[in-house]
């Protein structure tokens, strides 16, 4: 039987990062991916001519030294195998109750200018929130959530309520319940460093990681299936893995697994105490939001018809406070009526992006649940979706008039997208919500089963910076414990 120092349980972002700084050491690795690609989320493919990003489309630039993601890459050995195309601006936000068009750049004194300028009046709030988020100082404020956060500092402003938090998408989707430090960790990383887009698509950064493991003797295997992890006594897991049809099945052996899936859908492998172990310790934990993204391809450049950034926050005319962010999660649970929820907009050709073009390629995504969407009957969930993707693309045309006569080609995901390609329980896309309530929750790559670890967003934050600390912590841990 064939032993391997660590078996790694899908080809996602964090599974890959531990995979290519355990191999990078010395270890014998091996990962196993059911699809036909690395990547999981951190993946890029095409439908027909269209290009499809899978999730990635904006993360703080790693080339910073500063930046969480910078030893972490360099160690995997992929810093400098992928290229970083960077954005002068954070993001632009627009409609609900900002109003005209902000810009935000993407840096501190940048940003903090153009929301000064923008509201003279909340100069002082502004400066301290800057100042905060700069310096770190929210760390100690662990239960306060962003709401409270900025009514403290606004009261009923809501306009600068909203240009502060336009990108809430990003981490969550009520201001209420969102741990007020982990947004501004989040927001102070892209200040400092600035955002940026792996160019030619994220699925480039998942190949890099996927060919350091390679090239340092350890390897991946594709359209393979875990169907059984089953941990020893003395330390040792055997792992039973199949073709994606169930055939063929073959047994190895490992000292460590890590996994790149949910708590449940690692129970779900696992031998019947081991499972309900692993069950009762998760239990508490629940999981983040979802999101719904609509790919349109146009026949002319999206600033044609009216877009002026890489990234806009696109905030509805019914929204006329930040808390009512949450109520556009679950429109989508309906029929499709005069709201539409809020909107991320990325504009590939606004950056040297490397995505391929024509068509020109725009990104919408917002925060969608799985409970929105009802997969009893396929005919008619499929039925409803392009009800909303042609009731989006009407509102769209309403703001940028001209958009709908240059779609071309299109491709619409919903939470029950998430949950089918990326094995989610709930579809979720940042692990466990990052909420106030969970803010002390211990989140760790050990797991309650000795030598089985968690290297996925699960283990830490949600976002790609989160996932590859989570992965590189999980490496750590098993260095550390070989040492």
């Amino acid at each position: 039987m064939t032993r391997y120092d660590v078996v790694v349980i899908g080809a996602g972002l964090g599974g890959l990062t531990a995979g290519a700084i355990l191999a990078r050491e010395g270890r014998k690795v091996l990962v196993i991916e059911r699809s036909n690609s690395v990547g999981g989320a951190a993946s890029s493919y095409k439908v027909g001519d269209l290009f499809v990003e899978g999730s990635l489309h904006e993360t703080s630039d790693p080339r910073d030294p500063r930046d969480p993601k910078h030893d972490l890459l360099t160690r995997a050995g992929v810093l400098d195998k992928v290229t970083w195309s960077p954005s002068e601006t954070f993001y632009e936000v627009r409609g609900g109750p900002v109003g005209s068009p902000l810009v935000l750049p993407a840096s501190f004194d940048g940003a903090r200018a153009a929301l000064i300028a923008r509201f003279p009046d909340c100069r002082d709030g502004i400066d301290q929130l800057m100042r905060e988020i700069e310096h770190g100082t929210a760390e100690a404020e662990r239960t306060l959530s962003l709401a409270q956060k900025l009514n403290a500092l606004f009261g009923t402003n809501e306009a600068v309520k909203c240009a502060l938090a336009a990108n809430l998408a990003y981490y969550h989707d009520d201001p209420a319940t969102l741990l007020w430090s982990h947004f501004a960790t989040s927001q102070s990383q892209y200040l400092r460093s600035g955002p940026c887009y792996v160019n030619g698509g994220s699925q480039r950064l998942s190949s890099a990681l996927a060919r350091a493991i390679k090239t340092a003797g350890s390897d991946a295997m594709l359209r393979r299936a875990v169907s059984h992890v089953s941990p020893g006594a003395d330390g040792t897991h055997t792992i039973t893995h199949t073709a994606k049809d169930g055939s063929d099945p073959r047994t190895i052996e490992a000292a460590c697994v890590l996994s790149n899936a949910a708590p449940e859908a690692l129970a779900g492998l696992l031998p019947a105490d081991a499972a309900a172990r692993l069950r009762t310790h998760y239990a508490p934990m629940s999981a983040s939001i979802s999101l719904f993204a609509l790919t349109l391809g146009l026949s002319r450049p999206p600033r044609e018809v009216g877009f002026t950034s890489y990234s806009t926050q696109l905030l509805p005319s019914w929204m006329t406070r930040l808390a009512d962010y949450t109520h556009g999660t679950t429109l989508m649970a309906d029929e499709p009526g005069e709201r539409m929820p809020p909107m991320a907009v990325v504009d590939y050709s606004a950056i040297d992006s490397g995505v391929p073009a024509p068509p020109h390629v725009l990104s919408f995504f917002g925060a969608d649940r799985l409970s929105n969407w009802d997969s009893s009957d396929m005919d008619r969930y499929r039925e409803k979706r392009a009800r909303w993707q042609t009731a989006i693309v009407r509102y769209l045309d309403g703001q940028y008039p001209g958009l709908a006569d240059a779609v071309v080609a299109s491709s619409f995901n919903t939470a029950l997208s998430t949950r089918q390609y990326l094995n989610a329980p709930e579809g979720a896309v940042y692990g466990f919500a990052p909420t106030v309530a969970q803010a002390d929750a211990a989140r760790s790559p050990q797991t309650p089963i000795e030598g089985l670890y968690l290297s996925s967003a699960y283990a830490n934050a949600g976002g790609y910076t989160g996932v590859i600390q989570a992965g590189a912590a999980c490496a750590d841990m098993i260095l550390q414990s070989a040492r």
